[in-house]
């Protein structure tokens, strides 16, 4: 396996920019840094960043905010992505792992199935740094990533100030993502009291496999036909499904008649809130999270303390955990949160309504 894993290497480590295309997703990205400014006695850290998916916005984002953050800090990097296939996503780590990394960094795709990568991390003496994504069962040394109830919280207080009483639709993430059930709690947390009283029907509630948009979209078209269109609210987990559920919506004349929530604040978003049709998204600085991300992992390479106040249970351990907070955002407050950020630009979230 190690002899095949090197070999793969050599054949793709070839330098790729952003703008690659999604046939090149699984290829590494091999990042050097010409400054001599290294990060412990003329020691160059190697990470290895396994990636998911890049098959999403928002992970192209987090992918080049990642590089640039460990190329800020003397590092070098390598970042291949399994785009949801849980039998690769082991295998590239099992090659980074083989590389010498110094840290392995995963967002997994099966928040069980890559427990496995820990335990291979761990037994080449690597520690491991889950981004973004809780990994379960395994003696994961750090989780970095935001607060993910709080996430949900945020989704179903700004639906239910707009709709205290009614039906709600809830189209959940990847029931393999440990995040997805996080904010499928966040969101109940807010519901269940007014579920208990009466005020609120949760007449559908369903995960989308793969946390694919043609997925959300056929749940969300069961929920219309199981209940005549008689709808009044819907929480969608992220930006996608929620693009999902508004494709459904659009398609029997609803669109913008029922406040829809996601997260993520892709730009897709971003523009049907300005246009109407989605209601909110929940922003997560996602450069706070990379940045926060490539320092950690450079401390944990080097031995030193990372400082982590916080743990979270993975079914095995109490995990070290840093928690960033995140931002719900609407048509209020969009050009102070992501505009103002610099994650997306006015001309680009506003190109069709001006």
């Amino acid at each position: 396996m190690l002899f095949i894993a090197a070999m793969v290497f050599s054949s793709v480590l070839g330098a790729c920019d952003s703008s690659q295309t999604t046939s090149e997703t699984n290829k590494p990205i091999h990042t050097t840094t010409a400054s001599s400014n290294t990060t412990d006695k003329n020691k160059k850290i190697k990470i290895g960043f396994s990636m998911d998916t890049l098959l999403e916005e928002r992970w192209l984002k987090d992918r080049d905010l990642f590089r640039e953050a460990c190329e800020a800090l003397g590092a070098e990097v390598e970042i291949i992505a399994a785009n949801g296939d849980d039998a690769k996503q082991i295998s590239q780590a099992e090659a980074l792992i083989s590389e010498g990394v110094d840290i392995l960094v995963v967002v997994p795709h099966n928040a069980d199935a890559t427990a496995a990568i820990v335990k291979k991390a761990h037994s080449a003496g690597i520690k491991v740094l889950a981004y973004d994504r809780l990994i379960k069962n395994a003696d994961v040394d750090l989780y970095v990533s935001f607060d993910n109830e709080a996430v949900g919280e945020l989704q179903a207080k700004a639906i239910t100030k707009l709709v205290p009483k009614g039906k709600f639709v809830y189209i959940g993430g990847a029931d393999t993502d440990n995040n997805a059930h996080l904010f499928k709690q966040g969101v109940f947390n807010v519901l269940q009291p007014l579920i208990d009283r009466g005020d609120i029907t949760v007449v559908y509630d369903q995960w989308t496999k793969d946390w694919t948009p043609v997925n959300a979209l056929a749940n969300m078209q069961s929920a219309l036909d199981a209940n005549d269109n008689d709808i009044n609210a819907v929480i969608a987990a992220n930006d996608a499904t929620a693009g999902g559920v508004i494709q459904a919506l659009q398609g029997q004349g609803l669109a913008g008649k029922l406040p829809v929530a996601g997260q993520d604040a892709e730009l897709a978003a971003a523009q049907r809130i300005v246009e109407g049709t989605q209601t909110m998204t929940v922003y997560k600085p996602i450069k706070l999270l990379a940045d926060k991300a490539a320092e950690l992992a450079v401390k944990l390479a080097k031995g030193e303390d990372t400082g982590a106040e916080r743990t979270v249970n993975n079914g095995r351990i109490e995990v070290p955990s840093v928690l960033l907070s995140p931002i719900a955002v609407d048509k209020t407050n969009i050009d102070e949160t992501i505009i103002a950020d610099g994650f997306h630009s006015h001309e680009d979230v506003y190109k069709n309504v001006e």
